[in-house]
């Protein structure tokens, strides 16, 4: 079950987190836009992530997980073949859109399922759904650029779009809850918080904080994306070895959501996270105060460790907070700060800036440091009310 709920989120983190820096180059130079339409795509995807992540939560608890996970694939598939044949930015708009939505789909029910398998590691497994999300834009990346050199945008879409619907609907088959709490595979839960209802959650001042955590640390972690790439080619590098960048920071988006998961069982969620958001938002400050590829490498994947912490160790502070009964809930009402707000302070405002200052990229790198180190604050204030 574990495996599944792993593979069925492979495939909207591989398209979420590497196709736009990839793509975005080959987007700008063929729809003619600048690099604020590109940026705006991960808004996009951040809307449709905020939209249903709530709605996600709430349809879990009456209809299951399986039925969303499998309607979260078709949308995954489905639309990154349809994205390969785009003649307006647009139709760009319109996938991204849905791959939040199918990422929402997949996202909630899969990290909920692994936390009722194994109540005494919840952050372990936690952390091994979210590097599956993660990672898989580390391993496709340099697959998506060879491909898309030797076979153009719309088959190389269809080829993985097929990879990503076959292989999403086979692990959903796979996905369920614990028939009864007693065969849950970690053996004894530890001493669980009382169920706090969705009303009751947001009177808390964990919930708000949590909230402006996903605001700050989301909008510096997702502008990764496609800030990378193109600041690779402003400092005059090779396509192939800006991607490095972007590669970088997938492979700690990815393998620190493991790491992190497991640490946050041992030394507690609230330090694990503030740690790597200070670690992240120094990161941010000293880009462009360095001028070489390994450097920029460097910096690249601190803020992805920073990010796919955020990701890993959210879910089990949430559920420390509220209980897992109305998990997908609570967690759908905390996404919408990454939904609607990151993407609009993070990728779309860092576009805007570069188009209008001429690509100064040392405006932005300071402004989403900051960021993440007022999210290092709330975080670390953000937490379990005491019994």
């Amino acid at each position: 079950m574990l495996g599944a709920s792993c593979a069925s989120i492979f495939w909207p983190g591989a398209f979420i987190f590497a196709l736009p820096g990839i793509l975005g180059p080959y987007w700008q130079d063929q729809l003619h836009v600048g690099r604020a339409a590109i940026g705006r795509s991960l808004f996009f995807v951040l809307a449709g992530v905020g939209l249903f992540m709530f709605l996600t939560g709430r349809c879990q608890e009456r209809y299951g997980p399986r039925p969303l996970v499998f309607l979260g694939a078709l949308i995954c598939g489905g639309s990154t073949i349809l994205a390969g044949h785009a003649t307006s930015i647009a139709w760009i708009y319109v996938w991204a859109f849905m791959m939040g939505v199918s990422s929402s789909l997949v996202y909630i029910p899969t990290l909920t399922v692994v936390q009722k398998w194994y109540p005494a590691r919840r952050g372990l497994v936690s952390g091994l759904v979210n590097m599956s999300f993660g990672f898989s834009a580390a391993m496709m990346s340099p697959l998506f650029s060879w491909s898309l050199a030797r076979l153009g945008v719309a088959a190389m879409t269809l080829l993985f779009g097929l990879c990503a619907l076959i292989f999403g609907l086979l692990s959903a088959g796979f996905v369920r809850s614990p028939q009864e709490p007693s065969i849950a595979a970690s053996g004894p839960p530890p001493p669980q918080p009382p169920a706090v209802s969705p009303g009751e959650s947001i009177r808390t001042s964990a919930f708000w904080l949590i909230w402006f955590t996903w605001v700050f640390a989301g909008a510096g972690g997702i502008s990764m994306v496609t800030l990378s790439t193109s600041f690779g080619l402003a400092q005059g590098l090779a396509m192939g070895e800006a991607i490095l960048i972007l590669t970088a920071f997938n492979v700690t988006n990815g393998l620190s959501r493991l790491l992190s998961g497991y640490l946050s069982d041992r030394v507690g969620r609230n330090l694990t996270m503030t740690v790597a958001f200070l670690g992240a938002g120094s990161a941010y400050l000293l880009m462009s105060c360095v001028h070489h590829l390994w450097a920029w490498a460097i910096l690249a994947s601190i803020v992805g460790f920073a990010f796919g912490t955020l990701f890993a160790v959210s879910g089990p502070l949430i559920s420390d907070c509220f209980g897992l009964k109305h998990f997908g809930t609570i967690f759908g009402l905390i996404f919408t700060a990454y939904g609607f707000f990151s993407g609009a302070f993070g990728p779309w405002l860092s576009g805007h800036v570069l188009d209008h200052k001429e690509g100064n990229f040392k405006i932005v790198f300071f402004y989403l440091g900051a960021g993440f180190l007022m999210a290092a604050l709330f975080i670390w204030f953000a937490r379990p009310r005491r019994a």
